[in-house]
Order: C-alpha cells, then structure tokens, then sequence
C-alpha cells in the first residue's frame, strides 16, 4: 500500500512508520520538524527509520514540509499517489495552547483542511487523522464514549481536535470520502515526547530534582501504551468506513453518520491515579521521587476513562498493556538513549 503518514518523525507517527516498513509498505512520511521540542530527538526517530527503509529494502521517503503550505503538501500527493492518509501532524500539547494559540490554529486548523483538501481531491481510499481525548474537555460522563456530545472543550488544543472531527464530516457528507477520527487517550512509551509526565517525571527524577504534580496529585488517567495504539492504527487502515444509510438522524450519534465517517476511542480502559503512575516509575527507577504538589493548571481535566467497546466490535482488538511494563520500557529506553547509567 502507498500510504502518507503526516507528523512522521513524532511520536506515534514514528512508531507507526516503523511498522508499515517491517510490512513493506511504501511509506511516504512527512514532518515539519519544529522546535516545540528536541529537533535531535525528531532526527533521531527519522534516522531508525531510514536505516530500516535501507536495511530490508523498503520505500520510505520523507520531506520537511509545514502542513500549511498547501502547495507543497499538493506535490507530494501529485507526486506520489498515496492510496491511504494517517493525519498524526499536529501541534500537540495543552498548556502550549495557552502561551501560543496561534500555532494551534495554524497546523491543527489550517494544516488539517489542507489536508482534506488533497485527500478530496486525489481519492484517497480512506483518512485516518488524531483527534485527542480532551475533546470531552468537562464532561463527567464516566466513562467516555464516543456516542457522548463532545461540546464543551476546556482548552484550545481540545477545541481544535473537535474541529477536526466536524470538518472530517463535512467531506465525508459532501464528497464521500472515508475518514475515521482517533481519540487518544494519553498515549505513552519509549521515544515519547520530552514534554509529556512520563519524560519529565524520569528525567527530574533520575537528576534528584522534585517533580510537579498538579492539581495536589488528585488525577486520573487513561494510559495508552503505543504499542497497542500502533496495533489499532495497523487494524484500522483497512476498515474503511461506509456510508450507513439506516443511520437514524434522530438518535444523534455523533461517532458515526449516514457519511463514511467513524470516531473511535483508543485507550486502555483501565485508569490509574496519577500517584500510582508516579509509583510505577519510581518501582522502575529504583528511586523515590521528591514531589511538589501545585494546584490544577488551567487546561487540564481531572479524570478521563474511555470505553473502547466500539473499537473492540470493529476491529476486534483492544488496548491492555499494564502501565508497569509499558513505563518499564519507557525507563529502559530512555537511560540507555540519554546514557543514563
């Protein structure tokens, strides 16, 4: 398959990139590479990459391009004829969105029509593009489902991952083309982002510097570990959404529709307390941390739980790595990548 990974040299874009090559797909990925964190880091992903393309053989092709520049993104696919798009560019982050909205608008809102724009217009068999938990922003409807009105956002960030859903569904409504949302739900693992609690939580740690826990450490997440996210992208791929013509219009399910549109929860379904996720990296580090326990940031949501029961019926998976182990081999990755002994 001929497949266009945007965001390629990030997180899950990487991993991501990193399985379509073992399958010897032909990848195209692309990336802006911007300093919201360590370039080094994005290089580094980029160069496993290529070294593997090499290693087996396979087509992997990768261009520093803004997803605002439409005209570029517009060669790439003239160029390549990419049958398939995994939208996993974005500027990520909630408490960035606060410091520099302006970012948000430009890859999350701008970058993302650009998108849907080529995908139109060259018949792309099916776009997948990351939409983010936080998109259920103040609900307390425990646990979250995608049947649940998402209509109270608590962040840019979230506010523009809403959009993106929406304006998914106006081109499956208007030009039929497939798209299938992801919500991720605190996604987690080696070669994570330096700016998530997993990173900076090790990294103080490992340094005796106290780490910040927010809201006085009262929190409850939904940890994803990125194998298993990587797994439900492999699955999803080929399940291209159809349009439903017995969708029933006065349900008002907003997950799914009489377009070829669905929206899917990608979590773990088994929420940990953020004091517990802060013991498991103590347990891998062999140290204790020393806490500064600071009031809930703006932005932020106390808990999210997701129900993945949709997922599960469609693609028949669902995540369920332990967060033991999946902080386990994010610890072993990072000391040995930042040569910590």
């Amino acid at each position: 398959m001929r497949i266009l990974v945007t965001g390629a040299a990030g997180f899950i874009g990487f991993h991501l990139c990193n399985r379509l090559i073992s399958k010897n797909n032909q990848i195209i990925g692309i990336d802006n590479l911007n300093s919201y964190y360590d370039k080094n880091l994005k290089k580094s992903r980029l160069a496993i990459l290529e070294k593997k393309a090499k290693i087996i053989d396979a087509s992997f092709n990768f261009f520093t391009i803004d997803l605002e520049n439409s005209l570029e993104i517009n060669k790439i696919f003239d160029k390549f004829k990419p049958q398939f798009v995994v939208n996993l560019a974005a500027q990520a982050g909630v408490r960035y969105s606060l410091e520099n909205p302006q970012a948000y608008l430009d890859s999350n809102i701008i970058g993302f029509k650009n998108i849907l724009e080529a995908s139109k217009d060259n018949n792309i068999k099916h776009l997948l593009y990351a939409s983010s938990s936080s998109v259920y922003g103040g609900s307390v409807n425990f646990p979250f489902k995608e049947i649940h009105n998402a209509v109270h956002p608590v962040s840019l960030y979230a506010a523009t991952k809403r959009a993106n859903e929406l304006f998914a569904h106006t081109y499956s409504h208007l030009y039929q083309l497939p798209t299938t949302g992801l919500r991720f739900f605190t996604v987690y693992g080696p070669w994570g982002r330096p700016d998530m609690a997993l990173f900076m939580f090790t990294k103080s740690i490992l340094e005796n510097k106290p780490i910040k826990v927010f809201n006085n450490g009262n929190m409850l997440r939904d940890f994803t570990y990125i194998d298993d996210v990587v797994e439900s992208l492999l699955r999803l791929i080929n399940k291209t959404p159809v349009a439903n013509k017995e969708f029933n219009k006065k349900q008002n399910d907003p997950s799914c529709s009489w377009a070829p549109y669905e929206i899917f929860n990608i979590g773990n379904s088994n929420p940990v307390t953020l004091m517990e996720y802060i013991s498991a990296i103590e347990d891998a580090l062999g140290k204790v941390a020393t806490k500064e326990f600071l009031p809930m940031q703006p932005g932020d949501v106390k808990e999210t739980i997701s129900d993945t029961s949709k997922l599960e019926k469609w693609i028949k998976f669902r995540p369920q790595t332990n967060i033991k182990y999946g902080i386990k081999e994010f610890v072993n990755w990072f000391k040995e990548f930042y040569n910590y002994n």
